[in-house]
């Protein structure tokens, strides 16, 4: 017996539910699906699956037997990607992880063009604005905004860059003092943004001065679109990556503020990094993903977005 192949047919008997619906998803007969699963019950001496005439149910064993099993096939999916993934062309799956409103509005309408350019490459793509673990969650790249991570775990790669801009609606600016310094914003409502911490510092940096205000304000999401709708609707000062407000800026529904400051949360940064494992080092599927960053991230294409 192929104990690789009764393992294969054993798993797809179990996630279709029956052995007919397994054998058509794998494009064989019946009978052979069953006589695979039937020779592995008979060499492990223990019944896997309670079948009756309407339907096939996992045994208790059976459900035991089928989520090590899961682990040994997706083990070594993982080991033919991982060699399949230093050649030349990219193939396989690659899973991303980036946050959720640059996912959407920066990410995504260039994967088409991504998956064109690389027939043999998958794409599954997580939006989470939290870090991800790399490692438990099975990410092969996740994208950081303003921040890199430091360590001997995780390769950090710097792709691109964005600024932060200081906006508000202009009916919100019509019935408030229009700030000329940072320090006005003391007496603004400040839509903040929640790091999940108790403080919210912005981080001014002019020609002559470094100025760093904890702001204030009655709305905090940890959800940056929220805080833009905020803004339009006159709901006071949001501090939004350019990327995110650049039109709303262009069409006149926000103004910006304080142009003449770098503006930060804290002491973040305002770099864009792709995260990756040590062990991806040379991945193929990787290369094109960053490669992919780089370019649709040069300043002259977000500028024109």
């Amino acid at each position: 017996m192929d104990k690789l192949l009764a393992l294969k047919m054993f798993v797809e008997t179990v996630r279709c539910g029956g052995y007919s619906a397994a054998a058509r998803k794998l494009g064989i007969s019946t009978s052979s699906v069953t006589r695979q699963v039937a020779g592995l019950e008979n060499e492990l001496g223990a019944s896997l699956l309670n079948r009756t005439t309407r339907n096939t149910s996992v045994t208790v064993a059976g459900q035991t037997y089928f989520e090590k099993a899961v682990a040994i096939l997706d083990a070594i999916d993982q080991a033919d990607a991982v060699v399949a993934d230093r050649g030349i062309e990219a193939q396989g799956r690659l899973r991303i992880s980036v946050p959720v409103e640059f996912g959407r509005r920066i990410i995504a309408p260039h994967l088409g063009r991504l998956l064109a350019r690389h027939p043999g490459l998958e794409i599954s793509v997580s939006l989470s604005d939290q870090v991800s673990d790399l490692l438990s969650e099975q990410i092969d790249v996740s994208v950081r905004l303003g921040s890199s991570v430091v360590s001997e775990d995780i390769v950090s790669k710097r792709v691109g860059a964005f600024q932060r801009w200081v906006v508000a609606s202009p009916d919100y600016l019509s019935r408030h003092a229009v700030p000329s310094h940072p320090r006005d914003l003391l007496e603004l409502q400040c839509l903040r943004f929640d790091y999940g911490g108790s403080h919210h510092h912005w981080t001014f940096q002019g020609e002559d001065e470094s100025i760093q205000l904890n702001v204030h304000g009655r709305l905090q999401s940890n959800n940056a679109d929220i805080l833009r709708e905020a803004a339009i609707a006159s709901g006071g000062v949001a501090l939004l990556a350019d990327w995110l407000v650049r039109d709303d800026v262009a069409a006149g529904r926000l103004a910006r503020l304080l142009e003449h400051y770098e503006v930060n949360p804290g002491s973040a940064s305002s770099c864009i990094n792709a995260l990756y494992l040590p062990n991806h080092r040379g991945s193929s599927r990787i290369n094109v993903f960053i490669d992919f960053l780089e370019e649709i991230l040069a300043p002259d294409r977000l500028d024109n977005r």
